[in-house]
């Protein structure tokens, strides 16, 4: 059996004054603690104990501690919000590894939050005495919503039962709710075969063993010694502390910053999972949409909601908007044509709010016909989702019933492209796995996975393994290497393009005066201060915030120096 990467060659004698056995026996979370308590030790030896079975917390409703530090609308009022959702985890284990059976999101009876929970490690302390200590990464999503709230928990164990369960939240990416969370709460282990289990580890070696080749950012500079690049300068204009993670794509070489937490670096990084937010607008709907005009035809593209979305009947103000004009935020249907005003109004504030299917979907066709389809760039999260929703009828009217929009994205995209566990699920409407999929946000990203998708829409152009996934006519066009394609116009103060989903910057002379022929940076971009921006020279850079700071034009600057951006040649596909 394949073993992940990593393997401990500590001694155990590892000096612990945060966590302690005893602590974790018999004592009480009195306030977070700092995140390395959480880590694995340099010391760390090889676990003596094996885990598998099921993990549950219990007595979640009245321990622990909240503290809230940011929240104008008041979600930290109500109980459910302060508390842990019911966590229920089934666990194997690979050498240190331990290894969740369900990765990426997982709906709960919790009012306020659904949850995930990432592969840790299990290993040995001299001062455990003969139990085996764990520590896993999970992550509080907010229910019909995308903020992202990640912490850690830790316990020890041996072959049949386990300690109490200390865990703590200390940093999320969500601009409108911030908060500390903590407690320590009985714990019940239930050993026994977890289905799967063989597959479970054996996919989790190969997840690791497949990571694109990594280094810490300050690395770039070591790598490429002459170029003159400055590192500092990638996270220049975001507030450090609002500031979840970055990285730079270059070269092969994914150059991954770290993850600061009000209590220092958090212990799992690699696994910190991280909101899409509207970057599933590129990231979903443009690539599904991409995806099907490859396996079927380019013609999707100018598939008319009307004749695909059945709840459309009898409203005209979407005769002859086309799947194309609803990617492009061009219906025509809105009701101030001020950039995201509608996005910010009531009816997308109803919209985003509401949970069932037929409330969402009834206020996406509420925008009254103000222009016609193509003429005017009016940005609503609410026409993405209708394009989902188009592309998954269609899907369906070529592939049976069953299919599912996401599910083909997941098995004829994202799983090829080696885009991991968490991030293959999607939010959907009525909070369960049966709802449809948000289509312009609610899907996530870790480090790796982010990466991978910049390098299979920039470096490799829409391939896998030389299999063309995507159209690569539609794609050329969405990543700005068509001049006669641009998409639309945008509003706002600095007026970019829109195609298919992505944005599309121009940075010219103007902007650097090593830019010496102007060329185009296609972005993703997300709610709260989100960009994934794959640049023409292969280079992407990408960094999660929550402070509402949209600021990468120094990132382009230093890939510059790298490769010139100006006049960059395009590798033939």
């Amino acid at each position: 059996m394949p073993v992940p990467g990593d393997p401990l060659t500590g001694s155990g004698a590892v000096n612990r004054t945060e966590l302690t056995a005893g602590q974790l026996t018999q004592g009480a979370a009195t306030d977070t603690v700092p995140d390395g308590a959480f880590a694995l030790p340099a010391q760390a030896a090889p676990p003596t104990h094996s885990f598998e079975g099921t993990l549950t917390l219990t007595s979640l409703s009245t321990t622990g501690g909240f503290r809230v530090l940011k929240d104008p609308a008041g979600y930290g009022d109500t109980t459910p919000t302060r508390h842990l959702p019911p966590v229920d985890i089934a666990l194997v284990q690979n050498g240190s590894h331990l290894v969740p059976a369900k990765r990426g999101l997982q709906y709960t009876r919790s009012q306020a939050w659904n949850l995930a929970v990432g592969p840790g490690r299990a290993w040995n302390e001299d001062g455990d005495g003969d139990r085996t200590r764990a520590a896993l990464p999970f992550a509080l999503v907010e229910r019909n919503a995308n903020c992202v709230h990640n912490g850690a928990l830790t316990f020890l164990f041996d072959a049949t039962s386990v300690s109490e369960v200390r865990y703590q939240i200390t940093t999320e990416t969500c601009e409108y709710f911030q908060f500390d969370m903590w407690g320590q709460v009985p714990a019940d282990y239930r050993p026994g075969a977890v289905d799967g289990a063989e597959n479970l580890r054996n996919a989790y070696a190969s997840e690791v063993g497949d990571r694109l080749p990594t280094k810490p950012v300050s690395a770039l500079a070591t790598d490429y010694p002459d170029s003159g690049v400055d590192v500092t300068k990638f996270s220049t204009g975001i507030t450090p502390a609002a500031l979840s993670t970055f990285g730079f794509y270059f070269g092969g070489v994914h150059y991954a910053g770290n993850c600061l937490t009000r209590q220092g670096e958090y212990p799992f990084c690699g696994q910190m999972l991280l909101p899409s937010y509207s970057t599933a607008k590129s990231a979903f709907a443009g690539t599904a949409m991409l995806r099907l005009a490859k396996r079927y035809s380019p013609a999707v593209a100018q598939e008319s909601l009307a004749d695909r979305i059945p709840e459309t009947a009898g409203n005209t103000a979407w005769s002859g908007v086309t799947l194309d004009h609803t990617l492009d935020m061009a219906t025509g249907n809105y009701v101030s044509p001020g950039y995201e005003t509608d996005e910010s109004g009531p009816t997308m504030a109803d919209f985003f709010a509401a949970e069932p299917y037929t409330d969402k979907m009834r206020l996406a066709l509420s925008f009254p016909r103000k222009a016609s389809p193509g003429s005017r760039w009016v940005y609503h999260t609410s026409d993405t989702f209708l394009a989902t929703r188009a592309m998954n009828n269609y899907l369906q009217d070529k592939a049976g019933s069953d299919a599912d929009i996401f599910d083909m994205l997941r098995d004829d995209v994202l799983e090829p492209v080696g885009v991991g566990p968490d991030s293959l699920v999607s939010s959907r409407t009525d909070n369960g796995p049966g709802g449809a999929p948000f289509g312009g946000y609610g899907m996530f990203w870790t480090q790796d996975s982010v990466a991978r998708f910049a390098k299979f829409l920039n470096n490799d152009h829409g391939a896998v393994n030389g299999t063309q996934i995507l159209d690569p006519g539609l794609l050329t066009a969405t990543m700005q290497r068509d001049p006669a394609a641009r998409g639309m116009t945008t509003t706002g103060a600095k007026p970019m393009k829109y195609q298919n989903g992505f944005w599309g910057r121009e940075f010219t002379s103007a902007d650097n005066p090593a830019y010496t022929s102007p060329f185009y940076v296609p972005f993703m971009s997300g709610y709260g201060g989100i960009t994934i921006a794959m640049m023409p020279n292969g280079a992407t850079y990408y960094y999660f915030s929550d402070n509402n700071e949209f600021s990468w034009s120094a990132a382009v600057a230093e890939a510059d120096k790298l490769a010139a951006m100006s006049g960059a040649a395009v590798p033939a596909r």
